[in-house]
């Protein structure tokens, strides 16, 4: 059932997406309007910002941060060096993703896609993931009543990271009434806590530790 509300909020998010015009430059940071429609987003040298219930496609920028604000709709989110905030009950059709920075969901948020970093924590609370979350080198926090699908992804670092001095084990949390759909695998050492009332699937390369509080 919350597979099939989920799809339907989504494809009637994708199909309300705008006919607007896209907006596209390379040192400036991009606003778009609350309640506004638009076309894709991007930047290279900037920042983009979609304001309250303003919707658009593709949300993209290079060296600069993505917010998308309290109930704006967009088909994705990416950036590469800077982070992806989305206010409550944003949707988005497809992808969030960056390189060098964290991922932040707050309530309500509605992800069709997969939500992925690289260098930066992933942080949603009640928020519904379509196709898994994906980190190195970050932190993971599924938050209260969250629901994702497709499992949970932390990659093994690649070359001499583990030689930098910054080799603490990501610490990945399963909050009060989460569910984690699908494998949570674990190709590096982690810290992985699930609360008691949370439900996960298949766990690979960690044990859990159980907790019963607000956090761990």
């Amino acid at each position: 059932m919350r597979s099939l509300v989920l799809i339907s909020v989504l494809l009637a998010s994708s199909t309300a997406l705008a006919a607007g015009d896209d907006i596209s430059k390379v040192n400036k940071s991009i606003t778009a309007d609350a309640g506004a429609e638009y076309g894709d987003l991007s930047t290279v040298n900037g920042s983009v910002t979609v304001s309250e219930g303003a919707v658009a496609e593709s949300v993209e920028t290079v060296n600069g941060s993505v917010r998308l604000r309290d109930r704006a709709s967009v088909e994705s989110a990416e950036t590469v060096n800077g982070s992806v905030t989305l206010g409550q009950d944003v949707a988005v059709a497809d992808d969030v993703s960056t390189v060098n920075g964290a991922i932040t969901v707050e309530r309500g948020g509605r992800i069709g896609g997969k939500v992925e970093t690289v260098n930066g924590r992933i942080k949603i609370e009640a928020t519904e993931v379509g196709n898994g979350l994906s980190t190195v080198n970050g932190d993971v926090t599924v938050g209260a009543d969250s629901y994702v699908r497709g499992g949970i992804l932390i990659e093994k670092p690649k070359g001499n990271w583990f030689n930098s001095g910054k080799s603490r084990p990501p610490r990945v949390v399963i909050g009060p009434n989460a569910t984690v759909d699908g494998v949570l695998d674990f190709r590096r050492e982690v810290e992985l806590y699930v609360h008691t009332s949370a439900k996960v699937g298949t766990i690979k390369g960690a044990t859990a530790k159980s907790f019963s509080g607000a956090t761990p």
